[in-house]
């Protein structure tokens, strides 16, 4: 290591969504020489030179915290690269330094703190959420039944359903007379979509 090498320590650094990747850009480093600690918010970097006083260490002080136990180092002929996995996925404004974080205080008293939800309004002994209850339990157990359920299953249908499904929908129920409701629109895009009366029953035409 020569004397220029132990002066000042030469690096940058970039992030991706999950990582930072420190650059110490340092020549012939080899592994017994380094020295590398990982905290939550510190990395220590420690290289011994051939001489005592050719020792380098540095101590990055994290804008953000990290996963230790999942970062990485890599040496090659001209560099250290320090591969540091965020603890969260957020952009670091830059490499070292505290993070200023603005919190809103609550003055105690503004919110009152509750053990259980509010209930309504009562009275003349009027417990309305009770009765809320009763109603709510009433409309569950409330099903449609016969031609009321059926038209409510379409209505759910062509509400969920994809365009090409409403124009199928569209389209049979048009051109059959209201006998066909298909959903495929392959199907029903090739030609008119025919009259199909109930078995047992015919369909007319009303003369104007």
């Amino acid at each position: 290591m020569d004397n220029q090498q132990t002066k000042s320590l030469k690096y940058d650094w970039y992030q991706t969504e999950t990582s930072v990747v420190i650059t110490v850009l340092i020549k012939n480093i080899k592994e017994e020489q380094l020295s590398l600690k990982f905290s939550s918010e510190i990395v220590d970097l420690h290289i011994k030179g051939e001489k005592e006083d050719e020792e380098i260490s540095k101590s990055f002080n994290l804008f953000h915290k990290i996963v230790p136990e999942q970062c990485c180092y890599k040496l090659t002929p001209v560099k250290i690269e320090i591969k540091l996995k965020k603890l969260e996925g957020l952009r670091w404004d830059k490499l070292e330094g505290a993070c200023d974080i603005v919190k809103k205080v609550i003055p105690q008293g503004t919110v009152p703190s509750l053990d259980k939800p509010p209930s309504y309004p009562t009275s003349k002994g009027t417990d309305w959420s009770a009765i809320e209850k009763d109603i709510n339990a009433q409309e569950s157990q409330d099903k449609p039944e016969g031609e009321e359920a059926l038209n409510k299953l379409f209505q759910e249908i062509y509400g969920k359903g994809s365009d090409e499904v409403k124009k199928a929908m569209n389209k049979s129920f048009m051109e059959s007379g209201g006998t066909v409701l298909s959903t495929n629109w392959k199907e029903v895009a090739q030609d008119k979509v025919e009259c199909k009366p109930p078995d047992g029953m015919e369909f007319k035409k009303w003369s104007s």
